[in-house]
């Protein structure tokens, strides 16, 4: 498994779990925004924006610039790829179990495929 450290990993899936802060991601993915800019869709004060962009950037996701009184920020989606480690690991196993899975299923469909014939077989007799 990956290393990563736990604190950033769960800062980042703190901050991903917000559906807010996953909008306010997407909107970034498309380029820079004023924290005007990021809160205006959601019909909230620019202090409420503001808790949403801090809980981005202590996640490391988001990173602000000031200029004169316009605060901007951008996407760092680095920080992401912890979490998609993480993801990976567990989606190993369920596929690996999933596959156990299919293989008992269809031995399981081969054994009654083979007891319904010898069925037949008897009862032609």
């Amino acid at each position: 498994m990956v290393e990563y450290k736990p604190e950033m990993l769960d800062a980042v899936f703190h901050a991903l779990a917000d559906p807010t802060r996953r909008a306010m991601l997407q909107r970034l993915a498309e380029g820079e925004q004023s924290v005007g800019e990021l809160a205006a869709p959601f019909d909230m004060s620019l202090a409420a924006a503001s808790k949403h962009i801090r809980v981005l950037e202590r996640a490391g996701l988001v990173s602000r610039n000031v200029r004169g009184r316009t605060h901007l920020c951008s996407l760092d989606a680095q920080p992401m790829h912890g979490g998609l480690e993480w993801l990976r690991h567990y989606e190993q196993f369920w596929n690996r179990r999933l596959d156990d899975l299919e293989q008992a299923l269809r031995a399981e469909d081969g054994d009654s495929d083979d007891s319904g014939q010898s069925r037949q077989k008897r009862s032609k007799r």
